[in-house]
């Protein structure tokens, strides 16, 4: 499976870096591995819902990622979203740093909460991406992964309604470089940790 040309440059480098995933991490990332290959030996659909508290950085980050990941590695069947416990927008700098990465990723409606079209391959479907609640009736209501991207949204979203599965995977945000000269560095390297995980994770998967 092909990845946009810009992606698959991102994609290679990353990959020749899970080991320097730790093994901590290894083992959080693993609970992800496990609830996709589950699924996928009982040949059912694979919903991933990855939550953080505002939907705006660290869980769409997560969803593109894992989209494209199981795309590279040829994982049926899966289909990634996000939501947040509140709704606010797909941050501006978080969309540029994927962009940066080689993702592709379209304006389809502008305003307070823009409506983005995102491709990671020419031979997939688009990932629609906006904010929103992860009771969104655009994500799944019932048997997903509820991923949680942000300690704040797992310690304040004990239960989330219709997850069949819940796996804290957190990553420190990006926002607390906001307008400040390490910005763009620690967006990047924010991309690039979730990215690598996320493709570690897919990469265990058995189809």
């Amino acid at each position: 499976m092909v990845l946009l040309s810009s992606l698959s440059i991102t994609q290679d480098l990353l990959a020749k870096q899970f080991d320097q995933i730790p093994s901590e991490r290894k083992e959080i990332v693993s609970q992800l591995t496990d609830f996709v290959q589950k699924k996928v030996q009982a040949n059912e659909k694979v919903y991933l819902n990855f939550i953080c508290t505002h939907n705006s950085r660290r869980s769409h980050l997560s969803q593109l990622w894992a989209q494209a990941a199981a795309y590279y590695y040829d994982i049926p069947g899966v289909e990634c979203f996000s939501g947040g416990t509140e709704a606010t927008a797909f941050n501006p700098r978080a969309v540029k740093a994927m962009r940066e990465a080689g993702f592709d990723i379209t304006t389809t409606k502008e305003g307070d909460n823009p409506v983005y079209a995102v491709r990671y391959a020419q031979d997939a479907p688009l990932v629609i991406a906006f904010s929103k609640k992860y009771d969104d009736p655009f994500n799944p209501n019932a048997d997903f992964a509820a991923v949680m991207t942000c300690s704040h949204a797992d310690e304040n979203c004990p239960l989330v309604t219709g997850a069949s599965a819940r796996i804290a995977l957190t990553y420190h945000d990006p926002k607390e470089f906001d307008d400040t000269a390490l910005e763009s560095v620690m967006y990047k390297e924010r991309v690039h940790e979730i990215g690598r995980e996320i493709l570690f994770a897919f990469s265990q998967v058995k189809s």
